[in-house]
């Protein structure tokens, strides 16, 4: 089993900058792939990012590219969003996941093996 609990969501004015933290416990943090979600109200949960085991291989959703970055610490069992240059459709409730593979995490949030409990990212002026 793996607990996950986000942190460092909140308000911030369009143009401004988050980061999220994903803190980990349980079994071996280093072994699981690490992503990020969200989900904006009447809308599904959708891939944001996501990174593997070492931090070598990483991924993003098109809209993000340029303005997010994901990362990882093992020796501290957190993963990372640092968000810049944010934009009102960047609003949502963001979710961290862990799964024991990146073909999992990419392939939706139907597969994935555990959930934090989301933190809400509002964007606006």
């Amino acid at each position: 089993q793996v607990q996950l609990v986000e942190s460092g969501g909140g308000l911030v004015q369009p143009g401004g900058s988050l980061r999220l933290s994903c803190a980990a416990s349980g079994r071996s943090f280093s072994h699981y792939v690490m992503g990020w979600f969200r989900q904006a109200p009447g809308k599904e949960r959708d891939f944001v990012a996501a990174i593997s085991t070492s931090g070598g291989s990483i991924h993003y959703v098109d809209s993000v590219k340029g303005r997010f970055t994901i990362s990882r610490d093992n020796t501290k069992n957190t993963a990372y969003l640092q968000m810049n240059s944010l934009k009102p459709e960047d609003t949502a409730v963001y979710y961290c996941a862990a799964s024991a593979t990146l073909n999992t995490i990419l392939r939706g949030p139907s597969l994935i093996n555990y959930w934090g409990q989301g933190t809400q990212v509002t964007v606006s002026s």
